[in-house]
């Protein structure tokens, strides 16, 4: 295999192999077809094999956080924690790899470089960076939301002597602190995850922080031998609710409205989600991302137990964002990363008032100290959404490229097809409810999806299917609609691509919630594929 020059033919090609990857190969196989998983890295587990930095763990609960599709699966499979950590996530992902046999179909080391339409045959032109070329009828774009890491530009970041470490390339082996002073630049999801972590290490620690972030105590815990026997008595229940609700989580919002209860009720529910822990904090009541009035409530919900964990109140100050509303950028989960700044040997550096201006060989240069530091942490994110798509050649009708085609921001009909390439499909992408929902129900769903217009096209003796440019440009009109609709445009989030310098800004989620997408997506299919043309 991979012989350079080497040209194939399957069925369909999918790229990548993390959850949505490996579903798409298990379930397109299962009908019948040839597939070729391409993987860039050494092996599975995508964002789970790349983000191995300390405290990474997942922030949807791990029962919930797994495949669906085989109820053998999710009964065989032991969970030891409420949010299972990248390693166990990891380990499940093997497990499920190897039970379903699905090694042999993915070639690994291997990167996608191009994906080229023939107009004439409609069948894609697949290259790898080590010169094997595949032509497929079907192309799968599985290479998820957040894989392409961002480091910042900063001056004199190639001459810093230490060791230098981006949380989404972590080493494979332990990285000890002991000793040491390190910087962590980036208060995101995996900055919150890692400062508590890389505090108990290390002699002395620097967090640069640009922008507070909101972040909820997981309530992470061990699982007993009698929640897991609870959580498979109820599984098919949980994957109901899961499956109609707003994230893809069995969660169920207080029944009233914030406003339409006493401060009391209020209260104890905002309480009783806090205790539960995690990011559905934001879900406490219905309406708490769309009215103002309900955000501010839960806000000073939010305010008033953060304050109480850190000593300093000018910390604490520095830490509670008051730029955006409460929930519009993902709120973050963490375990005692408050509390980590009332230890003596950990510094909070707010480059909103004093920036980075340089990095020396030493250390950080703000505008107005020099760190000496022995290691930097760049906790900095990615180029969500779109940033994996755009390192491929995808090339469709009229040879026009698919990063042409979304200069302006990406255009896509229900986060699956895109006028002008057909028989292409994004899983888990732009304008899908994508990284609002619980990322693996959402991989199969899309797989589903695909796999039946597959066979639809099979039975009904059509070589393509094809978002029509009208459905894309409505869909567009649709998803800004529902934002609007919402206080999250009000936060400049990675969602909107407002991380990425010169990326164009646009709500790139579908913000209706997973169970009336998936509406959506049915009444399309049962419609004959309507906003597609059928080739």
């Amino acid at each position: 295999m991979g012989i350079s020059g080497q040209r194939s033919s399957v069925d369909a090609v999918v790229v990548g192999a993390g959850f949505a990857g490996l579903y798409a190969l298990h379930k397109l196989r299962s009908q019948g077809l040839s597939v070729r998983v391409f993987e860039a890295a050494p092996e599975i587990g995508g964002t789970w094999y790349y983000n191995r930095y300390p405290g990474a763990r997942c922030d949807v609960e791990s029962v919930d956080y797994c495949y669906s599709f085989d109820p053998a699966l999710e009964q065989e499979w032991d969970w030891s924690e409420k949010y299972a950590a990248q390693g166990e996530i990891l380990r499940y992902m093997n497990w499920v790899a190897d039970r379903l046999g699905l090694r042999d179909g993915i070639t690994f080391d291997t990167r996608v470089t191009a994906a080229v339409l023939d107009e004439e045959n409609l069948r894609w032109t697949v290259t790898t960076d080590t010169g094997e070329v595949v032509v497929a009828r079907f192309c799968v774009m599985a290479t998820g939301p957040l894989s392409a890491a961002l480091t910042p530009d900063f001056p004199g970041l190639d001459g810093f002597a230490g060791e230098l470490y981006h949380t989404a390339h972590w080493p494979h082996e332990a990285v000890d602190f002991t000793g040491k002073r390190v910087a962590v630049i980036g208060t995101g999801s995996s900055g919150i995850q890692s400062i508590p972590v890389i505090a108990e290490q290390a002699e002395r620690l620097y967090v640069f922080q640009r922008t507070p972030n909101y972040s909820v105590p997981a309530g992470n815990r061990p699982l007993t031998d009698e929640d897991r026997a609870q959580i498979k008595a109820t599984y098919a229940e949980r994957r109901r609710l899961s499956w109609r609700s707003g994230g893809g989580s069995p969660h169920i919002a207080h029944p009233k409205l914030t406003m339409e209860v006493t401060p009391e009720e209020r209260r104890a529910a905002f309480e009783k989600r806090w205790e539960l822990g995690g990011v559905l904090f934001s879900k406490t009541f219905s309406d708490q991302m769309i009215d103002p009035a309900a955000n501010e409530e839960a806000r000073k919900f939010y305010e008033e137990k953060v304050r109480a964990v850190i000593d300093d109140p000018e910390i604490a100050e520095l830490l509670i964002p008051n730029d955006h509303p409460i929930g519009t950028k993902r709120i973050c989960t963490d375990t005692n990363y408050f509390e980590t700044f009332n230890k003596s040997h950990v510094k909070l550096i707010s480059v909103r008032e004093t920036p980075i201006v340089s990095i020396d060989a030493d250390g950080i240069n703000t505008s107005d100290a020099h760190y000496d530091v022995d290691a930097i942490v760049l906790a900095t994110g990615f180029d969500a959404m779109t940033g994996a798509l755009a390192k491929i050649d995808i090339v469709g009708r009229g040879n026009r490229s698919l990063r042409d085609d979304w200069a302006g921001g990406p255009r896509t009909y229900l986060g699956l097809g895109v006028d002008g390439f057909p028989n292409l499909f994004l899983v888990s992408g732009p304008g899908a409810p994508a990284v609002l929902a619980n990322m693996v129900l959402h991989a199969e769903a899309h797989v589903n999806w695909i796999a039946d217009a597959i066979t639809y096209l099979d039975d009904h003796g059509h070589t393509a299917i094809e978002a029509t440019a009208d459905a894309v440009d409505n869909w567009g009109v649709e998803l800004r609609q529902r934002a609007e609709a919402t206080l999250f445009p009000k936060a400049d989030s990675w969602y909107t691509g407002a991380n990425v310098p010169g990326k164009p800004r646009g709500f790139m989620l579908f913000i209706g919630g997973f169970g009336a997408y998936l509406d959506i997506c049915a009444d399309v299919a049962a419609a004959g594929y309507k906003g597609f043309r059928l080739i």
